[in-house]
């Protein structure tokens, strides 16, 4: 078995909209807390740094009220192109006490305004992408996915 499949989780999708809206998409704190995670789960707080070694705190609420704070890292940001970040550090190089994932968010131009939409996870081990997979990756990232298509034709 490849290292992708044991570690990799992949969504793709693509968009009725440009590659620029889709970017201030994922790096607007405002317009992260309209789509980020499914529905009826909510986001009370985002704060990023949208640079390489810049930190991001996303809050997540759940229906039931409980929040899950996630800190985490940009490795890259190529504007309009890519995003690439990672949880297994907290804020500039501080290590987190469990490095779970890094993610890969990849726009490409198809035309005519449409953009295919690649997201990538990979986990640092095969139980957590088997945990991640439980937990809903496809139908959370998918909805979360449907939910910015959603803002997308409202932006």
């Amino acid at each position: 078995m490849t290292a992708e499949a044991t570690h990799e989780l992949v969504l793709v999708r693509e968009f009725d909209a440009p590659r620029e809206k889709i970017f201030k998409a994922w790096t607007d704190p405002e317009l992260m807390k309209e789509w980020f995670v499914p529905r009826p789960w909510t986001i009370t707080k985002v704060e990023s740094d949208v640079r390489p070694g810049g930190s991001s705190l996303v809050v997540m609420r759940g229906p039931e009220g409980q929040e899950f704070p996630n800190r985490g890292v940009y490795l890259e940001v190529v504007e309009n192109e890519k995003l690439v970040f990672t949880d297994a550090y907290t804020s500039a190089w501080v290590p987190s006490e469990k490095p779970f994932m890094t993610a890969t968010v990849l726009l490409e131009d198809l035309g005519n305004g449409r953009t295919k939409y690649t997201a990538k996870v990979v986990h640092w081990r095969a139980e957590d992408k088997e945990a991640h997979e439980k937990m809903g990756f496809h139908e959370g990232w998918g909805k979360a996915a449907d939910q910015l298509a959603e803002l997308l034709a409202r932006l």
